[in-house]
């Protein structure tokens, strides 16, 4: 109930008619309705859509990538003193914690899919991630 009350703050406070915001398989869409003259009309800001950049656009048949499966803050280790969880040439084992992405200030760990090789870790720490964006590309088993 909490998270709802941030999301209607936020929408509130950055003026927004309307903000979707999914974590997994779950998604909240909340929408605030401006009242004024039938006339009146509320602008809305342009949309500019950027592609995601990945170092690996096309990749050969023998590897597979891991995408984000929520928006927010990537992070490869636990903390800023500890080691990633995982590094290049590392086997992994689907179930294995790769990373941690913050939303609405909740780590989520993200898990191997599949068991692999770590190829290439494809982002930094403190990174902003979108849905779908992909974080490291591993070498199949």
């Amino acid at each position: 109930m909490q998270e709802l009350k941030d999301i209607i703050r936020l929408l509130k406070e950055e003026g927004l008619a309307e903000i979707t915001v999914s974590d997994g398989d779950q998604r909240v869409t909340v929408k605030r309705f401006v009242q004024g003259s039938p006339t009146q009309q509320v602008q809305q800001a342009p949309v500019i859509e950027t592609p995601i950049q990945s170092t690996a656009p096309e990749l050969p048949e023998r590897e597979f990538q891991l995408t984000a499966p929520l928006v927010g803050t990537f992070y490869r280790r636990p903390s800023p003193d500890d080691e990633p969880f995982v590094s290049t040439g590392e086997v992994v084992q689907a179930g294995d914690t790769i990373c941690i992405i913050e939303a609405m200030k909740v780590m989520n760990e993200i898990k191997a899919e599949a068991p692999g090789r770590v190829r290439q870790a494809l982002l930094d720490d403190g990174a902003v991630v979108e849905f779908g964006q992909p974080l490291f590309i591993f070498e199949k088993l």
